[in-house]
């Protein structure tokens, strides 16, 4: 991806990002709307944080700084909309997602930046807490966006 491209895509999704973001109705499952070769890359990049999110617990209660660092920055790099993808998966992303969605997504990795920093820092109580934020942030974003594969989060 070219860093014109990305630069443009990150300034789309900051927008996002700082517009309020209303609680809404489950929606329609986002991995529903996309092309199998983006949704493919999107639960890709699903297991890679759920991996990363592990080792982040096992290292945060062995006290272990520099590893939370290290997988809370992979979660950051992470971002889909970083990786190479065509322009044709990139406006299929675009089209499947909400702005809701996006803003989410967003505010999930600045939160694992935020983490990475507090444990570059050797600061396990804010650690503690923006890890917190992001298991919340997994959980609202599945339960609004992702009912569909995790009928567990259905509100009846």
């Amino acid at each position: 991806m070219s860093i014109n491209r990305y630069l443009k895509i990150c300034v789309l999704l900051f927008s996002y990002s700082i517009f309020p973001v209303t609680p809404a109705l489950a929606e329609e499952d986002i991995g529903s709307r996309l092309p199998p070769d983006v949704r493919g890359l999107l639960i890709q990049e699903m297991n890679a944080i759920l991996g990363a999110t592990q080792n982040i617990i096992n290292a945060m209660v062995r006290g272990e700084d520099a590893l939370v660092a290290r997988e809370a920055r992979q979660i950051h790099d992470s971002f889909i909309l970083a990786q190479a993808l065509t322009e044709d998966q990139e406006r299929a992303l675009l089209a499947a997602a909400s702005e809701e969605f996006l803003a989410r997504d967003a505010a999930f990795h600045a939160l694992s930046a935020r983490l990475a920093e507090a444990a570059q820092a050797g600061d396990k109580p804010r650690q503690r807490a923006v890890f917190g934020e992001m298991l919340d942030a997994c959980l609202v974003c599945h339960t609004e966006h992702a009912a569909q594969r995790f009928p567990s989060f259905q509100q009846p």
